[in-house]
């Protein structure tokens, strides 16, 4: 068979080519190959260069080859957090003519390292604990998406601070399946061979010496499951609230953005005794936010802004007659956006007097606006409504923000 090389961008197979496929990946010479940390395997993995890239060699069967780089592009196209694939290598042979491996090929994940790596260095716990929240989050994302792993380890996760956060991503999905929806047996399954694993790997440190004395190997993959459990429940479970406590729906999302997550619709249902309303999250990626308002709306904001906008969008929705989600003969978003801009956002931005606004813009006034309601509402146990809130913001607190701004004399 004939070299083959699959790959995601035209551009990659010629600069691919360059690398010696006629060798095992256990001998390549040491100008191909780029020394970076790796956690254990099951396969020979090397880093090499290829251009200007940075790329993970791995050398393993065709067929699994095959599979974990479609894989890998289905989580890619769902955006979910894994190292992006770029070539599958098949038909190696070496200068004799016998059989060599295939290889999968993916983009080395720039600033990151290995999770097994990052336990070798002896990390406070303090730091550790935060690693592994990172890890939760990413199987929890990985179940919603219908994902199941099958190998979840140290060595198999990769890390790297996302804007003075750890961010978890997935390197290996060899063993991996995708469903349209996993199963609770399928989740608690992936979820008891993530524990495992990680214990066993902790304990593999502890006996090397590298592991902090104070962390139990045991509790840890124990306590990975209990922040699992957590996040699960608070991303999934369906809250009843009653009428007139609205602001208790804003508490769940604050609570689910607190925990690294942003809500992408909500369905708001008025039970037939008209005394209970049904929220249900769901998840999106960062940065959502600004390009669905804009979709939307055509209302440019700030990420916080436009979260913000979306939510109280997403409220007024829920309260239109007109507002079928699925149904082909319910309004469309984008209507619903834009009559929600004419008769809501515009109308209560324009109630706040120019001379008053300073230098904030239209999105910010609103959010602002948004802000008190919530404090006012949360003080009173009920929703007070936006008018209320307004006048509230107009009377006493845009007079001392403008006094605040006012230079002072020298």
């Amino acid at each position: 068979m004939a070299l083959q090389i699959n790959a995601t961008n035209p551009e990659h197979p010629a600069l691919l080519l360059e690398l010696p496929w006629h060798l095992p990946l256990e001998e390549w010479p040491k100008e191909y190959l780029v020394p970076l940390p790796r956690g254990i395997s099951r396969h020979v993995v090397r880093y090499a260069r290829a251009g200007d890239e940075v790329i993970a060699v791995k050398e393993l069967a065709r067929r699994p080859a095959l599979r974990e780089y479609e894989l890998l592009r289905d989580l890619d196209r769902i955006g979910i957090p894994a190292v992006d694939p770029l070539a599958v290598v098949t038909g190696r042979t070496d200068p004799a003519g016998e059989p060599l491996e295939s290889v999968l090929i993916t983009r080395h994940l720039g600033g990151s390292m290995p999770y097994r790596s990052m336990f070798e260095t002896t990390l406070r716990p303090a730091t550790m604990h935060r690693l592994m929240d990172a890890l939760a989050v990413l199987l929890v994302r990985l179940h919603l998406a219908g994902f199941a792993w099958g190998d979840c380890s140290l060595s198999n996760t990769l890390f790297r601070r996302d804007a003075g956060a750890y961010a978890a991503y997935l390197v290996d999905a060899e063993t991996g399946d995708l469903h349209p929806e996993l199963s609770v047996g399928q989740r608690e399954y992936d979820l008891d061979l993530a524990r495992v694993n990680i214990s066993g790997e902790l304990l593999d440190l502890e006996a090397s010496g590298a592991l902090h004395p104070s962390v139990d190997p045991i509790e840890f993959g124990t306590e990975i499951c209990a922040r699992y459990q957590g996040l699960w429940q608070e991303l999934t479970r369906t809250s009843v609230y009653p009428a007139g406590k609205h602001h208790y729906i804003e508490r769940r999302i604050r609570r689910l953005n607190d925990l690294g997550f942003d809500v992408a619709e909500m369905q708001i249902e008025h039970a037939s005794n008209g005394d209970t309303v049904t929220f249900v999250p769901k998840v999106v990626d960062a940065g959502h936010h600004q390009r669905q308002l804009l979709r939307l709306t055509g209302l440019d904001a700030e990420e916080n802004q436009a979260r913000r906008l979306l939510n109280d969008l997403e409220s007024w929705m829920a309260t239109q007659d007109d507002y079928a989600p699925g149904d082909p003969l319910g309004a469309r978003p984008e209507v619903l956006a834009h009559r929600w801009v004419r008769e809501v956002f515009r109308p209560t931005v324009r109630s706040v007097p120019p001379e008053l606004r300073g230098p904030m813009d239209a999105a910010e006034i609103y959010h602002e606006l948004l802000e008190h309601r919530w404090y006012l509402s949360e003080r009173a146990q009920h929703d007070i409504g936006l008018d209320t809130a307004v006048e509230d913001y107009i009377r006493n607190i845009l007079p001392k923000a403008r006094e605040t701004l006012q230079p002072t004399a020298d």
